[in-house]
């Protein structure tokens, strides 16, 4: 990132709540230096948020755009344990890793780490998870601080690293285990045909190909301390 972008992403709130149209904060700072994006996208850094864009940027202080939503008072999610079926969808939707819990066992949501972001409303498939008022009246900067900011990007980056890591490590262990070899590929199958068998060799070729040159990049980008799904 520029060091314009890293400023403006310093000065964000990290919630990673998507709704400045943008995957995460990093995406959205970047948009902004690439003049795609407006100053006043960030419902939860709210009036405080667009003046300190500004200031960054040397733009006009200009109000919160409602298609990204209105500033509002910080939210906390919580989990009805009497109607969770432990699906895990919103441990996975989470992008702080702030909710626990297992496969078929109620989730909890770790109060200490939410940032109120909904990415696990529309995930659950019962409906289980409840919004409440975290702030009372205070609203955007007023609701949030620094110290939660900086903790929820670094518990962002960590989240993204072992998602990634995951994938890697799972894509290494399906490429190990691949049952047909390109070279026996005709061990493996009914087919005579030459050309058929070629075309298979071909298809299983390709694909473990992709598997190679993708795991090389996240590794790459592990090592850079990059997150993908940040870069445009």
């Amino acid at each position: 990132m520029t060091g314009l972008a890293e400023r403006l992403l310093a000065a964000l709130p990290h919630t990673q709540c998507t709704r400045c149209g943008y995957p995460d904060c990093a995406a959205y700072a970047h948009a902004i230096t690439q003049g795609d994006a407006d100053i006043n996208q960030c419902p939860p850094g709210g009036a405080e948020g667009v003046r300190r864009l500004a200031a960054l940027t040397g733009q006009s202080v200009k109000p919160l755009n409602p298609d990204n939503g209105l500033e509002a008072p910080r939210s906390m999610m919580w989990i009805d344990e009497d109607w969770c079926i432990g699906c895990t969808l919103c441990i996975k939707a989470c992008p702080v890793d702030a909710i626990v819990g297992a496969n078929k066992l109620m989730h909890t949501v770790l109060e200490t780490y939410c940032t109120g972001c909904a990415l696990c409303l529309p995930v659950c498939p019962v409906d289980c998870i409840q919004v409440e008022n975290a702030t009372g009246t205070a609203t955007g900067w007023a609701a949030w601080s620094a110290a939660a900011a900086d903790q929820a990007r670094d518990r962002y980056a960590f989240h993204n690293n072992r998602v990634q890591r995951n994938e890697q490590e799972n894509n290494t262990k399906l490429e190990t285990k691949a049952p047909v070899e390109p070279a026996d590929l005709a061990h493996h199958t009914q087919h005579t045909d030459a050309g058929v068998l070629d075309k298979k060799r071909a298809v299983i070729e390709a694909a473990l190909a992709r598997a190679r040159a993708k795991r090389t990049h996240q590794a790459a980008d592990m090592d850079a301390g990059l997150n993908p799904a940040s870069l445009p």
